[in-house]
Order: C-alpha cells, then sequence, then structure tokens
C-alpha cells in the first residue's frame, strides 16, 4: 500500500511533465503555421491592390454604360409615349365630335 501512494504521484507528475513538453511543442509549431499563414494572406493582399486600379476602370466604365443606356431608355420611352397619346387624343377628339 505505501509503495502505490509513493509511486503514483511519481507517474502522474512524470505523465503532466511529458504532457506539459507536448504542449509546449505543439504551440511553437502552431506559431509557425499562423506566422506562414499571414505571409500568403499579406501577399494575396498585395496581388489584390494591384488590381485595385483595373477595377476602378471598369466600374467607372460600366457607371457610364448604364447611365447612357438609362437616358437613351427614357428618350425612346417619352418618345413612343408621346405619339401613342396624340393617337389616342385625336381618336377621342374625332369620336366627341
Amino acid at each position: 500500500m505505501y509503495f502505490l501512494q509513493d509511486f503514483l504521484p511519481i507517474v502522474i507528475y512524470f505523465l503532466l511533465i511529458i504532457l506539459l513538453i507536448i504542449g509546449i511543442i505543439l504551440g511553437i509549431k502552431a506559431i509557425e503555421a499562423l506566422t506562414k499563414v499571414n505571409q500568403v494572406v499579406d501577399d494575396v493582399n498585395k496581388k489584390v491592390e494591384s488590381l485595385n486600379g483595373f477595377f476602378n476602370v471598369l466600374d467607372f466604365t460600366t457607371d457610364k454604360i448604364v447611365s447612357l443606356s438609362d437616358h437613351l431608355i427614357d428618350f425612346l420611352t417619352t418618345t413612343f409615349s408621346k405619339i401613342f397619346l396624340r393617337k389616342n387624343k385625336k381618336n377621342k377628339k374625332e369620336e366627341d365630335e
């Protein structure tokens, strides 16, 4: 009985030391992996920033095209509505007379 009381705490302490060492090693590996991931993210961020000018030009161009098409459609709809309203007004005047 005394043997177990003396031997078990030594085994538990030994296992805790091993667990602590494994935890430290895993922590160091995780820090190294995060550093590599951070470098990759920085590289991707630099490449995306280099494309910002292209995207700005593309956005400006699409905005101008949409504006032009809106004005064209507005002009066409007002023209057609004026033509059809004149015909309707003429028809109503003829019916009234």
